[in-house]
């Protein structure tokens, strides 16, 4: 009887004991509320997943080429006109054999150069308005014709040589009341006053001029 009693509180307890045991071993219980789920991995972001570096946009300045300025070159002198022009006679060169040698000066009044080349047109008038009395001067072609630019302010010159009136017997006398002169290839014409007899009639040439020279 009393050996029996031990048996079955042996197997009682080493049933207790087991069952200890196994609660030791077994997964704890989750806490209430919780979710027993494993966490999910974060997905990662596009930016992240990419190992280039990003492209890096390119910061070379242009450049850009400086302009380059041509000076254009100066403009050519034009040909002296009237409008331009003031006229002149010198007497001082003196005469021979009833004939008067002197200088036409014509001279830049404007404010620009201009070219003088050639011989101007000479011829005597009664008047500054008139219209020329006889023949015109004859061009006396011993001296070269030379090209002069005249800077404001400049002068060129030719020589005159008026012979006497008196010196033709069949001369119709006229009298003059100075120079009209044209500039070389210009038509219009400037006044000299300086009186001298001209002749009405044609043929007789008391006027010779040579081409203009620079003073």
């Amino acid at each position: 009887m009393w050996t029996q009693r031990i048996k079955t509180g042996l197997v009682t307890t080493t049933a207790a004991a087991a069952l200890l045991l196994l609660a030791a071993c077994g997964p704890s219980p989750s806490p209430s509320g919780t979710s027993s789920a494993p966490p999910t991995s974060a997905t990662p972001s596009a930016s992240a997943t990419s190992s280039s570096p990003p492209a890096t946009a390119s910061t070379t300045p242009s450049q850009t080429p400086t302009p380059t300025t041509t000076s254009a070159p100066p403009a050519a002198a034009a040909a002296c006109k009237a409008e331009s022009l003031t006229a002149a006679t010198d007497s001082t060169g003196g005469g021979a054999a009833g004939s008067i040698y002197e200088k036409l000066i014509l001279t830049n009044s404007g404010s620009a150069p201009c070219i003088l080349e050639g011989f101007a047109g000479v011829s005597l008038t009664a008047d500054a308005a008139g219209e020329p009395i006889g023949e015109p001067a004859t061009r006396e072609t011993t001296t070269p014709v030379t090209k002069i630019e005249l800077a404001p302010g400049k002068s060129a010159w030719a020589e005159i040589r008026y012979t006497q009136a008196g010196n033709y017997g069949d001369c119709t006398k006229v009298p003059a009341a100075g120079f009209r002169i044209y500039p070389p290839n210009d038509t219009a014409s400037l006044f000299v006053p300086e009186p001298h007899d001209a002749c009405s009639n044609a043929g007789i040439k008391l006027l010779t001029v040579t081409a203009f020279q620079a003073v």
